[in-house]
């Protein structure tokens, strides 16, 4: 057990480094978890306003019931008929009853589908600044590159042993498929160290 925790620590102490010295890595993290719960969020409110219409279907439905046999109390009494008076009093209370439980579902509904239209909105505008830090981070990295390469390159005219890199050859960053597959490597990196921390 103690070898086990030793090496879960280990593990997490190397992912906490590899994120420290790849930040934009644990921000497409962050941001794949807020997309996921913005799309929770969605979810939510589709089912929500759907149990919020079927509720006001049963109201309506209720409602007129209500009215039916209102109309029918009514009747019932002008006849002088005190046995279909109970029992459409009896209804008519059973139906009032019910309205009033399909009401207070309903507005518990409401209130779920307006924290849930704002959870959404808190999500989104998170996820946009995290969008907006991400942009950042890249162009700040793409300006670090770019100031190691002129330095790199005054370097080499000083020295009178400059040459220019051969195609093919050298970490050319400016290439956008070298950035893409080091991006991809660096997030295999992470993943595996994530899954050797998940045994």
């Amino acid at each position: 057990m103690g070898l086990f925790e030793d090496l879960s620590k280990f593990l997490e102490t190397r992912l906490d480094e590899f994120l420290r010295a790849n930040p934009h890595l644990e921000l497409m993290g962050l941001e794949d978890q807020l997309r996921g719960q913005e799309q929770d969020a969605i979810r939510l409110l589709g089912d929500l306003k759907r149990r919020e219409q079927q509720l006001k279907d049963h109201i309506l439905a209720t409602a007129q019931e209500i009215q039916k046999w209102h109309g029918r109390l009514t009747k019932a009494k002008a006849a002088n008929r005190p046995d279909l008076v109970a029992m459409a009093e009896e209804r008519e209370a059973n139906l009032l009853r019910q309205g009033n439980q399909y009401w207070g579902q309903m507005q518990g509904v409401t209130t779920q589908i307006d924290q849930t239209r704002i959870l959404q909105q808190q999500i989104h505008d998170r996820r946009r600044e995290l969008k907006a830090k991400m942009a950042q981070l890249e162009a700040e990295r793409a300006a670090q590159r770019a100031a190691e390469r002129s330095a790199q390159n005054t370097s080499h005219w000083e020295t009178g042993w400059y040459q220019p890199p051969m195609p093919g050859t050298g970490r050319a960053s400016a290439d956008p498929v070298e950035d893409r597959f080091q991006r991809w490597e660096a997030e295999q990196e992470l993943e595996d160290l994530k899954r050797q921390m998940g045994r």
